[in-house]
Order: structure tokens, then C-alpha cells, then sequence
């Protein structure tokens, strides 16, 4: 397929070390690759330090603009996208000669014969600047809430698909923004993830994030924090013998969490000690037994139909997923390679009958993977809905 595709994640420059998110974007740039696309990387940066937003110290956090960049560009170089690196400046100034030397500029970017854009708040000036725009939506019921109440300020694109499965349909619990919206599943690349099995000694783990916030719609409070979810299973290890294991951005807070959850049979461990580069994140999702997760709550309000890009990756490498239910869903199982549970007995039920018959859920993750997620389908099916 013989197309340039600018492919526009959210916000990896900002985050160095976040492994598991730079592979969200991974997914789809590959899967592009596979397919023949050219494939350009677009990144903003802020060269502005007078900007005080919260916006803008998120996309500081990584440190300097060109830090960052060099970052960045060493974290794509194993997967040969080093030099499709292009930047543009937040301010919609020039860049400064030392990073455009060195970076694809915005004006070869928007010569792209589509923008693949994975960021809600990419500003509506670079948007504008390409032929033809598709909006992907990984954040379902959350953006479109969000972006009903005016915080995130969407720019127009030709066309719009999301990951979530009721977005924009009769069942959906939130607003669709008057927008039509197409369903994709997310990608994930299989050839980057082999099956690897693991004896019954390694543990069910997840790599997350623990807080978020609260947000009010519609005069209802919703939850948007990690904690709160796996609190509720927070005896979940007294009830099963299989071994549980946490990778979270915990900080200074990890010695706190610790004594809070180990003496109840969780492990603990610092998220950046184990997934920060896209290797590291790989390597501990294929050294555990399989996923164990819960999700934000306000996504089981929302009822989204949701899943994880993080439990793909689980899927792909033969790791069966016990993960809490986001809403009804069109194809997934809740029994099969992939449970989706509601309470704490679903949970111990679930664990216990991937424990059975581990081999064959085993099996049955690499399938539903194979089936449903396989990189190359979804983003050939993206493209050719995009492009009519």
C-alpha cells in the first residue's frame, strides 16, 4: 500500500519513560510499515517556558525539548523509526535550527497522504494543515466527555474512529459530540510478540497507573483513578493461589502502598523499574503467567466496551487476561483466553479456571489475538474506511 502516513501520537516526547505507552503507537506504526505505508512520527514541543498550563507542564516533564527528542529518537531507533522523527513547535513558531536540522519539519509531515492522528488536543492549526485527517479515539466515553465540556478543544477531522465499542451507538451512557464514529479495534503487531510461556511460579501482574482524578458530568461524580478499582480487590490473594503482582508509577508514595498491600499477598513494583523503554515493558509482560487488572472506574460506568492496548500485548505472548468487564462487547469472551469479571467471585473464579487448564487458555489468548487484533487487519481496515 503504497501511501505516507503521519502518524500523531499523544505525547511520547513527554514521557521517556514510558514504555507501554510509546507501544501504543508502536503498534500502529509497524503495522503501517507491514502494509508498505511510509510512515512520518509527529511530535509538539514546547519551547516556551512562560507557558504555565497544566498542558503544557505535562509536555515538559520529560525535561528540555531537545532531551527529549534525543530521547525519543533512540526509543524509535530499534524499531527503524528514528529518522521519520518530525517535530513542530506548540507555539507555532519555527523550530530552532539545532532540532530542525536534525528532525522531519512540519511542512514534509503534512505532505502526508493522511494524517493518522491519535491525540485529541493536537492543535487544530496542524490538523488543518493536512489533506486528509482521521481522529483515533483511545480513550473512550472519557474524550467525548471531555470534549462535550469544552476541556478538550477537538479540531475537525475528515473522519473519526474509536476504540471503544458503544461510542456513538444507542447503548452509549455518554455523549457521542455530535459526531459520527466509527468503530476500530486496536492493533496489535504480532510478529514484535511471540507466544513465551512461564511456569506457575511467575505472577499475574499489570503495569499501571494509579491516580487520576474525578471528574462531574451530568450531575454525576466519576472516578478516573486505578487505586480506587483495585482497592475493592484488595483481598483477591487470600481466595487464589496464583501468585499477584503490581508495576505501578508509585514514586515516593511505594513505601506507603507497600506496607498497605503486600501483607495482603500483592507484590509491588515501581513501573519505571520494569517498563521503561519498549523493551523492558516486552520483556515483564512475557515473563509473567498471565494479566491480572482492573480498570478506571468511570469506564465501567460509561460501559464502553473497552479493552486495554497493554492486554493485547498480554493476548499476543500467550498470557491469558483476567480483566475487570467494561461493558458488553460485540466478539469478546469471558471465559476463553480472556475473562472480564464483575466481582470478587467472578475474579477467584476466573483465576481458578485459567489455572486448570492453563495450557489451553494459553492458546486461547494467542488466538483472540490473532482473530480479532492482529495489526495488519485492523490498520489495512482504517485505511481503506479512511481513504474512500
Amino acid at each position: 500500500m503504497s501511501l505516507t502516513v503521519c502518524l500523531a501520537p499523544a505525547n511520547t516526547i513527554a514521557y521517556p519513560n514510558g514504555g507501554g505507552h510509546l507501544w501504543v503507537y508502536l503498534q500502529w506504526a509497524l503495522s503501517l510499515r507491514a502494509l508498505g505505508c511510509r510512515v512520518i512520527w509527529l511530535e509538539g514541543v514546547d519551547l516556551d517556558d512562560r507557558d504555565t498550563s497544566a498542558a503544557a507542564r505535562r509536555r515538559r516533564r520529560g525535561g528540555d525539548a531537545r532531551a527529549c527528542a534525543a530521547k525519543l529518537k533512540a526509543r524509535l531507533r530499534p524499531f527503524g523509526f528514528a529518522d521519520a522523527l518530525a517535530l513542530f513547535a506548540m507555539n507555532g513558531e519555527a523550530l530552532p535550527n539545532d532540532l530542525a536540522v536534525h528532525h522531519v519539519d512540519l511542512d514534509a509531515a503534512a505532505s502526508a497522504d493522511l494524517l493518522l492522528n491519535l491525540w485529541h488536543s493536537q492543535p487544530a492549526a496542524v490538523v488543518n494543515r493536512f489533506r486528509r485527517s482521521a481522529l483515533i479515539d483511545t480513550d473512550p466515553a472519557l474524550s467525548q466527555v471531555l470534549v462535550t465540556t469544552g476541556e478538550i478543544p477537538l479540531a475537525r477531522h475528515d473522519i473519526y474512529f474509536s476504540i471503544g465499542e458503544t461510542v456513538g451507538t444507542p447503548s452509549a451512557r455518554f455523549p457521542d459530540c455530535g459526531l459520527r464514529w466509527h468503530y476500530t479495534a486496536p492493533p496489535v503487531f504480532l510478529p514484535e510478540w511471540p507466544e513465551v510461556r512461564a511456569g506457575p511460579a511467575r505472577p499475574y501482574t499489570t503495569v499501571t497507573h494509579w491516580w487520576g482524578g474525578t471528574f462531574q458530568f451530568d450531575g454525576e461524580t466519576f472516578s478516573n483513578e486505578k487505586n480506587v478499582a483495585f482497592l475493592e480487590y484488595a483481598a483477591l490473594p487470600s481466595r487464589t493461589t496464583a501468585k499477584l503482582e503490581l508495576a505501578v508509577c508509585l514514586g515516593k508514595q511505594r513505601p506507603e502502598w507497600q506496607a498497605r498491600l503486600e501483607p495482603l499477598g500483592w507484590k509491588l513494583r515501581e513501573a519505571w523499574d520494569v517498563s521503561a523503554t519498549p523493551e523492558q515493558y516486552r520483556a515483564y509482560i512475557q515473563g509473567s503467567r498471565g494479566e491480572f487488572s482492573c480498570v478506571k472506574p468511570c469506564y465501567v460506568q460509561f460501559a464502553n466496551a473497552w479493552i486495554s492496548d497493554r492486554t493485547l500485548c498480554y493476548l499476543a505472548s500467550g498470557k491469558p487476561a483476567v480483566v475487570q468487564h467494561t461493558g458488553t462487547s460485540r466478539f469478546l469472551p469471558d471465559g476463553e483466553g480472556l475473562f472480564r469479571f464483575r466481582s470478587m467471585d467472578e475474579a477467584v473464579r476466573a483465576l481458578a479456571a485459567v489455572e486448570a487448564d492453563y495450557e489451553r487458555h494459553c492458546r486461547s489468548a494467542r488466538s483472540l489475538a490473532e482473530q480479532y487484533f492482529d495489526g495488519r487487519k485492523v490498520v489495512a481496515h482504517v485505511l481503506e474506511t479512511a481513504m474512500k
